[in-house]
């Protein structure tokens, strides 16, 4: 963090992208949001529609690729409900997928035969799916579209590079020069957080030695909403479900053989995608692009300082294993949305430590859990213990066996348990 006193200047410039997406710059806002991904957006549209707090959203990237992202991730049924709440849910349902059930399988790649232990029907009520599977680019392109009717000011191809308080603000500089001042900055820069790193925030860190094999596949018969998590040595192999006769894979090998086989060409990598993916759905076809994360843990030592906060994967990044990495960040988005603008309409200090309090009380001990219990789960199932496996198959058979338990998880990975803020519950702020 910068220790420059000196007061920013008024710019009345814009970082321009697109005409659609690009605003002027003032020199005052209310809050300003590093990160123009699903959380920084939502975060912006939850407040500027519930309130008349100024916002600002910075992105480095511009909105065109953004909107062109073909990667597809899971929206528990909450998260659906906040969606549909801000008005945006129309928009994006066409081009999801619900998931109506779900087979958890166990076996080595080699294995004939895969024994399902496990399945959840995929329903929280009467024709509400748990979850749904939605295109990043379709979910951040209606996002960024309403956040723009909503009064909010979107600069892209810029970031925030330093920031600095300045008595009961602070001050925020961006890459391109521009500087501004706000009573809050949002830290929503993902899981490598610059702006945590300037505030000397501290971090636990796990490195899993995986890396997370994100694809497309295209085959002939459809999968009639099924997602599948096959738990395989090297880690889990999910196949879910996408609009048509598609499929989006999260693929998890040791960091060595994903890297050997991102760089197979295309008939060999088809040749292991088919080993893992099997012929229930007929041929394969992938249609890519074929993408390599590293995986593992990150969960940031506090999640506040004086006007400034962590939000999303800035605050939290854990292992895929049980797809709540992005409803987590929805979940933040939720109770921050919630905190400020309460804390607004009583004419309290939206930057105030004792206000931004309330936001981590409420969120630490589920982002912690839910971390843990990730890590827990990928140390069981990443392992070639026959033993483990033996007993963690034992496991998974019984929870099959008890209706009520297997309630409790369809419910947790719905996003329906503990303290539900409104959004959530799809209840105006």
């Amino acid at each position: 963090m910068s220790n420059s006193n000196s007061k920013p200047a008024t710019q009345d410039g814009s970082h321009k992208g697109d005409d659609k997406s690009a605003s002027p710059i003032q020199d005052q806002y209310d809050i300003v949001i590093a990160g123009g991904g699903y959380v920084g957006l939502s975060l912006a549209l939850s407040v500027a529609q519930a309130s008349s707090l100024k916002v600002l959203v910075v992105d480095p990237q511009p909105s065109e690729r953004l909107r062109k992202d073909e990667r597809a991730s899971a929206i528990a049924s909450a998260a659906t409900k906040m969606l549909d709440r801000l008005g945006v849910w129309q928009s994006i349902r066409p081009h999801s997928e619900p998931i109506l059930e779900m087979v958890v399988t166990d076996s080595k790649v080699s294995d004939v035969v895969r024994p399902v232990f496990l399945t959840f029907e995929g329903e929280t009520g009467e024709g509400e799916p748990f979850a749904y599977m939605v295109p990043n680019g379709a979910m951040v392109g209606s996002l960024a579209d309403a956040a723009l009717e909503a009064g909010v000011d979107l600069v892209e191809r810029d970031s925030v590079t330093d920031f600095a308080l300045e008595g009961s603000k602070v001050s925020v500089s961006l890459k391109s020069g521009q500087t501004c001042v706000a009573n809050l900055l949002v830290a929503a820069d993902g899981v490598r957080s610059h702006l945590r790193s300037l505030a000397g925030i501290p971090t636990l860190r796990m490195d899993y030695d995986q890396v997370g094999i994100v694809t497309t596949v295209e085959h002939e018969r459809p999968h009639e909403g099924r997602a599948v998590e096959h738990f395989l040595p090297a880690g889990p192999f999910a196949i879910l479900p996408l609009t048509g006769n598609r499929s989006s894979l999260v693929w998890n090998e040791r960091t060595d053989d994903a890297k050997r086989m991102l760089g197979m060409d295309d008939f060999t990598f088809s040749l292991e995608l088919e080993r893992r993916f099997g012929k229930q759905l007929g041929k394969l076809k992938e249609l890519g692009p074929r993408k390599g994360f590293p995986l593992g843990m990150t969960l940031a030592r506090r999640y506040i300082d004086p006007r400034f906060v962590l939000v999303g994967d800035a605050a939290h990044g854990i292992h895929p294993i049980a797809g709540q990495g992005l409803n987590l960040g929805f979940k933040d988005v939720a109770v921050l949305a919630e905190v400020l603008v309460d804390a607004a309409r009583l004419g309290q200090d939206i930057g105030a430590v004792d206000v931004l309090e309330r936001y981590q009380r409420w969120r630490r001990f589920d982002v912690v859990q839910m971390g843990m219990t990730c890590d827990l789960l990928n140390r069981l199932f990443s392992n070639k213990s026959d033993i483990l496996r033996h007993m963690r198959d034992f496991g998974l058979g019984l929870v099959d066996r008890l209706p009520g338990l297997k309630s409790y998880f369809i419910e947790e990975a719905a996003g329906n348990r503990g303290e539900v803020p409104k959004l959530l519950r799809g209840e105006k702020l």
